[in-house]
């Protein structure tokens, strides 16, 4: 899910990219991803207010998920270095907000909705935080963690295809917490590269944040839905 081509070293790419241009990266990318957050609530909102996303379950929600992302990771790869890479990002976070808004009706179904939407908010905003902090003071090159996050992310998505069918709630509380473990420690390893000059395309960074956050949020509220929601 995160461009994982390129893999090179901390004394490959360290004398490469100059401290100036690996900041201008980081800053374009934070102003991005906030910017892309917009279209994903109001994405939100209008699956929420019309319900067009009510009859995506099962196989068929999964097709459209999966077909719609790629399709859009694809346009934006393609797009990155043009003009059109902006625009195209954001109408991706438009519809995953979209995607997301079956799971926002479900969890605002409960008495307590809205204040489990804001502590997965609040949790979500706390693990960037967390791994952004950490990503500036880890001076050691984490550049090998990136195969194994890839395959512990291939594995998870399985995991969740599989019980797109099976729809075993234990089964989607170990993908919840799994996802969160995976996903935060993506966050990790991309804004490293970002600060060590292994990504200079802010697009693609913001692409590879984007998606570990929305994981991470979407795992969360899963989590709290299952274990928190009351109808009393």
């Amino acid at each position: 899910m995160n461009d994982q081509s390129t893999m090179l070293t901390q004394a490959d790419y360290g004398g490469a990219v100059s401290a100036e241009q690996r900041n201008r990266v980081l800053r374009n990318t934070y102003w991005l991803l906030a910017l892309s957050l917009l279209p994903t609530v109001l994405g939100a909102w209008v699956g929420v207010a019309t319900g067009i996303t009510r009859g995506l379950s099962g196989g068929v929600g999964l097709i459209v998920f999966l077909g719609g992302a790629f399709a859009f990771m694809y346009a934006i790869e393609k797009t990155k270095n043009s003009a059109a890479g902006v625009p195209v990002l954001l109408a991706f976070t438009f519809f995953m907000g979209l995607m997301l808004s079956r799971m926002i009706a479900m969890v605002l179904g409960f008495k307590n909705g809205s204040e489990l939407i804001m502590t997965a908010f609040a949790g979500t905003a706390g693990v960037f935080f967390v791994m952004a902090s950490l990503a500036t003071v880890i001076k050691r090159d984490l550049s090998g963690m990136g195969k194994w996050l890839m395959v512990g992310a291939l594995v998870l998505m399985v995991g969740a295809i599989v019980n797109v069918f099976v729809g075993s709630s234990a089964m989607m509380m170990v993908i919840s917490v799994m996802a969160i473990g995976i996903f935060s420690a993506f966050m990790l390893y991309d804004l490293k590269r970002i600060i060590d000059g292994g990504e200079t395309n802010y697009i693609s960074a913001t692409l590879a944040l984007y998606l570990s956050i929305f994981n991470v949020f979407q795992s969360l509220l899963a989590l709290l839905g299952l274990a928190g929601g009351s109808n009393d």
